[in-house]
C-alpha cells in the first residue's frame, strides 16, 4: 500500500435541514477524507484544532488507524462551520464560518511526509494548499484538492494558482458552477479542467453530503438523513470514498459521476446530447 498525506480542515459543524439539525458535530474535509481513506491505505493527517476539541473525536480517528501525529492542538477555539440545506441536499448554504485557530495555522510537514506519494489538499485556504505543495520534497504521483464556496468567493486568484498544480478536484454542483461562473455543469467541468493539471474533467458528486457515525457513538438529534450509521454533516463521505479509492491506487473503484473528455466527444458524435439528472442537455 502507498501512504497518503491529508492536509486541511478538522472542524465542528452545526447543520440544519428541513428534517432536523445537529450542533457542533464532528466536521471538516480532512476529517472525513482521512476516515474514508483509512479503509484502503495508511493515512497521515496534518491539521489543527483548538483546546475545545473533544477527545472522543481524536479517538475516533486513532481507532481507524489514522496517524494524527501532525494534528496539533493550538490555543483558542476550533474551526467552526454553520450552514443549512433545503430539500436539495447537494446545495449547502453557509450561515457562518469561524476560522478561529485556522486563521493562524501554517501546516508543517513532519519527517518523511514531504515524500508521501499521494497528497490530498483538503478544504483549507488555497494559499496554504500552495504552501504545502512547496514543502513536498518530491512531486507526489497524484495530488487531489477540495475547496468550498468560502474560498471560491474570497480567494479566487489563489485558488486558480493551486488548481494549475493538481490532478483531481472534488467539488459539488454548486461549487463547480460558482468556480467556473457557468450554470451548465458540463461546460463548468470543462472550464475547471482547462485551468487544472487534468486531462479529464473534475469529479462532480451529486449525492447528499453525509458523514459516518460509529455504531458505538450515541445518536444525536436526527438531521433527517440518518440511515445505516450515517449522520448529516458538512463533508461529502461518498465523495471522499471515491477519491480515497482513486488515491489508494484502486482504479477499479471509480468515483461516481465522472465525465471524461472522451465521453463527451463520443456523445457529440452520437447525437450531441447528454443525459444529466434526468434531463437531456445539449453539449455545445
Amino acid at each position: 500500500m502507498s501512504d497518503l498525506l491529508v492536509v486541511g480542515s478538522v472542524a465542528l459543524d452545526s447543520v440544519q435541514t428541513p428534517f432536523g439539525k445537529v450542533q457542533e458535530a464532528l466536521g471538516g474535509s480532512a476529517t472525513y477524507f482521512s476516515y474514508s481513506a483509512s479503509f484502503f491505505t495508511p493515512v497521515h493527517l496534518v491539521a489543527t484544532v483548538g483546546e475545545d476539541f473533544p477527545e472522543a473525536h481524536l479517538k475516533l480517528l486513532e481507532d481507524r488507524g489514522v496517524d494524527i501525529a501532525g494534528l496539533q492542538t493550538s490555543k483558542g477555539r476550533t474551526f467552526r462551520w454553520a450552514g443549512e440545506y433545503g430539500y436539495d441536499l447537494n446545495e449547502a448554504k453557509t450561515i457562518e464560518t469561524q476560522l478561529n485557530v485556522f486563521a493562524e495555522f501554517r501546516p508543517v510537514l513532519g519527517e518523511g511526509l514531504g515524500r508521501t506519494p499521494f497528497l490530498f489538499l483538503a478544504n483549507i485556504d488555497p494559499e496554504l494548499q500552495l504552501d504545502v505543495l512547496r514543502q513536498m520534497k518530491e512531486r507526489p504521483r497524484l495530488v487531489a484538492l477540495d475547496t468550498m464556496n468560502f474560498w471560491i468567493q474570497g480567494k479566487r486568484d489563489a485558488l486558480r494558482r493551486v488548481l494549475a498544480e493538481v490532478d483531481v478536484v472534488t467539488i459539488n454542483d454548486g461549487e463547480a458552477r460558482q468556480l467556473a461562473s457557468e450554470p451548465n455543469l458540463i461546460r463548468a467541468a470543462r472550464a475547471i479542467s482547462a485551468r487544472a493539471n487534468m486531462s479529464a474533467s473534475p469529479g462532480v458528486q451529486s449525492t447528499p453530503e453525509v458523514a459516518p457515525r460509529p455504531e458505538s457513538e450515541p445518536s444525536t438529534q436526527s438531521a433527517g438523513v440518518s440511515t445505516s450509521g450515517f449522520e448529516l454533516g458538512a463533508a461529502s463521505f461518498e465523495d471522499s470514498v471515491g477519491a480515497a479509492q482513486l488515491l489508494a491506487s484502486r482504479p477499479q473503484q471509480r468515483p461516481a459521476r465522472t465525465i471524461t473528455n472522451d465521453d463527451i466527444a463520443r456523445l457529440n458524435q452520437q447525437n450531441g446530447t447528454v443525459q444529466f439528472r434526468g434531463k437531456t442537455e445539449k453539449i455545445e
